[in-house]
């Protein structure tokens, strides 16, 4: 049997331990028999109305994944992982809103469902959670990171089969490549499925990057030198980024301050 057949075997017959948070009882039922019919690799070993007492099951059973609701009283879905110094646990998000820190979902989350949750988003959530319980990648030091910040501090990148936790600080800039995007880093490049209007809303509360072309984000603290007649931006490591005619006096503004 070929690695990648013995691959799919293990994770075809894995199961996995699951609790399921959300203030409505309505909600955990539905999604508990979802899972049952569905997804029977997951064992749901507890349901939890709020935050509180999802911590305690956590402690206690150890799972593999949480299904985690946002909007709970007292604490939200987002706080449960401040109350952990190292989240042990996958968690995919389930809302009846997509409007909430999607910038999280991007970067750390392993997926999220949208109420009236789909069949078949919730299956690829499953088997989302198994690749990565399996790959033992767990990237939620980052998410934890990200919500204690108005803005994004830590990007999760892929690196050959695992993935690496990049300093938003440390990236020099970010270049379109037709449905990919480039991500050029002090300490090496990056090329992620995502296109640039995907980085442009991540980092939109980040005065640190400025879009100087359709197809450029730069870091303003990585630039060099700027030339007009080139059109042409000299940044940290030798990079070169484009500057649009249409974004030169917007540049020379920000780039003065």
């Amino acid at each position: 049997m070929l690695p990648f057949q013995i691959y799919l075997l293990l994770l075809s017959t894995m199961r996995l331990k699951a609790i399921l948070i959300d203030d409505e009882e309505s909600a955990r039922n539905v999604l508990s028999n979802l899972m049952a019919r569905f997804c029977p690799e997951v064992n749901i070993l507890q349901t939890c109305a709020n935050v509180t007492e999802a911590i305690s099951a956590i402690n206690t059973h150890q799972p593999d994944v949480v299904f985690l609701d946002i909007e709970m009283p007292n604490y939200s879905g987002f706080e449960l992982v401040n109350f952990f110094e190292k989240v042990n646990f996958e968690i995919v998000f389930v809302t009846a809103y997509d409007k909430y820190a999607i910038k999280a979902f991007e970067v750390s989350a392993v997926d999220y469902l949208l109420k009236p949750i789909e069949i078949e988003r919730l299956k690829s959530a499953v088997e989302k959670v198994k690749q990565r319980v399996h790959l033992k990648n767990n990237n939620y030091q980052a998410l934890s990171d990200n919500l204690k910040n108005e803005q994004l501090t830590k990007l999760v990148v892929r690196k050959n089969d695992s993935q690496e936790i990049v300093a938003i600080e440390d990236i020099i800039a970010i270049e379109a490549q037709e449905a990919y995007s480039s991500i050029y880093t002090e300490n090496g490049t990056f090329l992620m499925s995502k296109n640039l209007k995907h980085f442009e809303t991540l980092l939109e509360n980040n005065l640190d990057f400025f879009r100087s072309h359709k197809s450029w984000i730069i870091n303003l603290k990585k630039v060099e030198s700027f030339s007009k007649s080139t059109s042409e931006i000299q940044l940290k490591l030798g990079l070169i980024a484009k500057l649009s005619k249409y974004k030169f006096a917007e540049f020379e503004e920000v780039i003065m301050k």
